[in-house]
């Protein structure tokens, strides 16, 4: 498909998004795609002919059932209006990472309205890219919630993208596996899923090994990559360079849809990873070496200035531009000093590295001819 010239790149934010807080409890904070707005603004960085600010698209609530159940669905509807009852735990709602909470719904609908419009931008011709930080909600199944997570919009943008008849490639940074993601298309070769994260032996939710690969005509394009606590930056690149990168290659998507999760910050106080924004910037720029539109979201981060820091920083370099954060015009320096583990850390991470790249290898590169 030809995209024309696309120069345009669009933040998706509106102040409805902020109105919609988890309970205190809860680790997961709606305000900080807000916050990351606000410091995007005071630093210029939404300035520009190239640059846009867009609201959420508003949907109706049949276009979930292009994933979720109905059955589901009436149960986040009913805990919308203050209702609830026992049977819900079996979907997941009431529990410690999925509370219920007044306005659980109308947030759902809204922050997937937001990753649908960037999408919708792209399909126009409208952008390259478009990046939603309320969005990455990649745990939601079709008939429960599960990590914080209840309506899965990255699996609508996909369903998006693949129904107008394009091949996307799924990226997944965020240090939790991207199950609900991998589950919608797990049988399927028209959309590839990669998740890159903590190994789920040592971290929710318990999934996403090398071996897991799809199955049916889906086999081969669901890519893998669990890493060991304390991967540090170059041991993330290495993986990239030499397991990620040859299969998205392969695959030659039409467009790309990123979770930006930014959980595997060092200090993130959920995972183990001892990773810098810089990373982030890193793998994007990788992801931008393809020259095909992106739509990225946002995910984990429950280390609030450092998430708020990673998605601002994020936005630059979605915008092919990573240098603006350097300059000295009262906008600080949004990148993360380098962090260098310690000689037996690197040993023992690189050593489980090595490992992973050599069994995704074997499982998925003969497969796409690699």
């Amino acid at each position: 498909m030809g995209w024309g010239d696309m120069s345009k790149k669009i933040f998706i934010h509106c102040d409805d998004l902020d109105k919609y807080p988890y309970p205190a409890s809860c680790p997961f904070n709606t305000k900080r795609a807000g916050l990351t707005c606000k410091r995007l603004e005071s630093l210029g960085l939404l300035a520009g002919h190239d640059k846009v600010v867009a609201a959420p698209e508003h949907l109706e609530h049949t276009f979930l059932e292009a994933f979720h159940t109905p059955e589901y669905l009436e149960a986040l509807r009913r805990v919308n209006r203050g209702e609830f009852s026992v049977d819900m735990l079996s979907m997941g709602l009431g529990t410690a990472d999925c509370p219920v909470f007044e306005g659980l719904y109308d947030y759902g609908l809204l922050n997937c309205g937001a990753t649908i419009a960037g999408a919708r931008q792209i399909l126009a011709g409208n952008a390259k890219v478009a990046f939603n930080p309320s969005g990455g909600h990649h745990h939601a199944h079709p008939d429960r919630a599960a990590g914080f997570c209840y309506i899965n919009d990255n699996v609508f943008a996909l369903q998006t993208f693949a129904k107008a008849g394009l091949r996307p490639l799924y990226v997944d940074v965020d240090v939790h596996h991207g199950d609900g993601v991998q589950e919608a298309f797990y049988d399927r070769c028209d959309v590839m899923t990669i998740s890159i994260h903590q190994s789920g032996r040592t971290l929710f939710p318990g999934t996403g090994f090398p071996q897991d690969i799809g199955i049916g005509e889906g086999k081969g394009y669901a890519v893998n990559v669990p890493l060991p606590p304390g991967t540090y930056d170059n041991a993330y690149l290495k993986v990239m360079r030499e397991a990620v990168l040859p299969l998205v290659d392969a695959f030659a998507p039409d467009v790309f849809v990123m979770e930006i999760g930014v959980d595997g910050l060092a200090g993130d106080p959920l995972a183990q990873l001892m990773l810098t924004n810089n990373l982030f910037v890193d793998v994007i720029t990788m992801i931008h070496a393809f020259d095909k539109p992106i739509l990225a979201t946002g995910g984990g981060g429950y280390h609030i200035e450092n998430t708020v820091r990673a998605w601002a920083l994020a936005w630059c370099a979605l915008c092919g531009d990573a240098r603006h954060e350097d300059t000295t015009a009262g906008m600080g320096n949004l990148r993360d000093q380098p962090l260098h583990p310690d000689p037996d850390q690197r040993a023992r991470v690189d050593a489980a590295i090595d490992k992973v790249i050599e069994e995704v290898k074997a499982n998925l590169f003969p497969l796409h001819g690699l």
